[in-house]
């Protein structure tokens, strides 16, 4: 039997639309454990050094103008 994604966080969170959330996926490929997906169903897969590379950049403020720009 497998075993449940474990939920690291949901973004949204105030109503039932499915908000999008962030997963860790133990029995993934390593270069698919970690999932986010969005309220349409769709997801993205990526390693866990991928995600902490996208971290990184967050943290360091590299992603801040595209999320200014949309």
């Amino acid at each position: 039997m497998r075993d449940p994604d474990l939920p690291i966080a949901t973004f949204c969170g105030n109503c039932n639309c499915g908000c999008p959330q962030l997963l860790l996926d133990p029995d993934a490929p390593a270069d698919k454990r970690v999932r986010i997906t969005d309220d349409f169903g769709q997801q993205i897969q990526m390693s866990r050094e991928q995600f902490a590379d996208l971290l990184a950049q967050a943290k360091s403020g590299a992603l801040d103008a595209a999320t200014a720009a949309v």
